[in-house]
């Protein structure tokens, strides 16, 4: 094959490809392809993500942080190992819910919206704090569960009591008896911020039962059960702690653990790709480069509604850049919107979901190449 003698200067910004190729994993593919015919570009990596899976290991990437295994549980209280990324010279921990929490961990049959819970996630921001981090990053996304952060909350050393006194496991199914939660006298808990990818308050037509309760194995009678198990959580909350976070953007993400973070470690909601564009310089990365290279494992209406990809995309245009991204499938309603200068499915034949999620890097590395091949004929 001829190969291009071209001095361009690309930056790699892709986010996962789900259930195939992490960020990491996914921009090393796209290197490989592009430098079958530019071998002299400059290449530069930077692999992104919005506030759910694969945060913390894009931020790990990017800062040299090393990896904590710690005993935790899984949504429906199986013990398990999980592990957080720390930062030992600047006591910094971050962490995913999904990683203890998530969905992923639990087979589709075993699926339990009135008894998943996200204690585990307490455990493992219990542990980063008897580490001495003094800020810890808690990546909301992939929630097997729908408690409103009442498990983590149990496992900081809140209380959940019922109209006599009685202290009780806090989980969707029960909350409805809640009257009163008991703040632990010796809770000292350091910066604590929530990366999210989505807006939802906690309640309502737009809250974390009626729009994620269904994929977490809610049926009508659950997800309406689950929106006043939480609205009980939220009155009480107010009643007990004096705080109500249930309208705050982001309150519904991760089953409502947004909603957790802030009433009862006093946490900061941010959008996860904010975290990482910031961790990461990539608006100083972007200026310095000719081309940004994006995508996504599926490139859709979500993909236009604030994600990573629509991130590196406005950076890009606001920097004067032309932007590509690379999905494992397009629609066409993200075809036409102008964000970026081309959408590229990377399945270059007819192939079921299966084998494009099995040959996800090979795809990619080749759609790279014929992209790059294409835009050599264009100069």
């Amino acid at each position: 094959m001829h190969r291009i003698r071209l001095h361009v200067r690309i930056l790699i910004a892709p986010d996962k490809f789900k259930g195939s190729l992490s960020a990491p994993q996914a921009s090393q593919a796209i290197s490989r392809g592009l430098q079958t015919v530019w071998p002299d570009a400059q290449i530069d990596l930077a692999p992104i993500a919005d506030g759910g899976e694969g945060f913390a290991e894009s931020l790990a990437v990017a800062l040299g942080a090393e990896w904590v295994t710690a005993a935790s549980q899984d949504a429906i209280g199986r013990p398990i190992k999980a592990r957080y990324a720390w930062l030992p010279g600047e006591h910094l921990a971050i962490l995913e819910m999904s990683e203890a929490s998530g969905l992923h961990r639990i087979a589709q049959d075993e699926r339990d919206p009135l008894r998943a819970d996200t204690f585990g996630t307490g455990v493992l921001i219990e542990d980063a704090v008897a580490r001495g981090a003094r800020r810890i990053l808690v990546g909301l996304g992939g929630s097997a569960t729908t408690d409103g952060g009442t498990g983590a909350a149990r496992a900081l050393g809140f209380r959940f009591l019922d109209k006599n006194g009685r202290e009780f496991p806090a989980v969707p199914g029960t909350l409805l008896s809640l009257a009163r939660i008991e703040r632990p006298s010796n809770l000292r808990l350091p910066e604590i911020f929530a990366a999210c990818d989505v807006q939802n308050p906690l309640l309502g037509e737009r809250g974390a039962s009626r729009i994620y309760g269904p994929q977490k194995g809610a049926d009508a009678e659950s997800v309406k059960f689950l929106d006043s198990a939480l609205s009980r959580l939220a009155e009480i909350c107010v009643a007990s702690l004096g705080c109500d976070h249930r309208n705050v953007p982001g309150a519904g993400a991760a089953g409502g653990l947004g909603f957790g973070l802030l009433t009862f470690c006093g946490a900061t909601i941010r959008p996860g790709f904010d975290m990482i564009a910031e961790t990461l310089h990539l608006e100083k990365r972007i200026a310095a480069a000719d081309l940004v290279i994006t995508g996504e494992g599926r490139i859709d209406d979500q993909t236009l509604d604030g994600k990573g990809p629509s991130g590196v995309a406005l950076l890009a245009r606001n920097a004067g850049k032309s932007v590509i991204a690379f999905g494992g499938s397009v629609t066409t309603a993200a075809e036409g919107t102008g964000m970026f200068d081309a959408v590229i499915p990377i399945a270059d034949r007819p192939i079921t979901l299966e084998e494009a999620m099995r040959e996800a890097a090979s795809l990619l590395e080749r759609a790279s190449r014929r992209a790059a091949q294409l835009m050599c004929i264009r100069k």
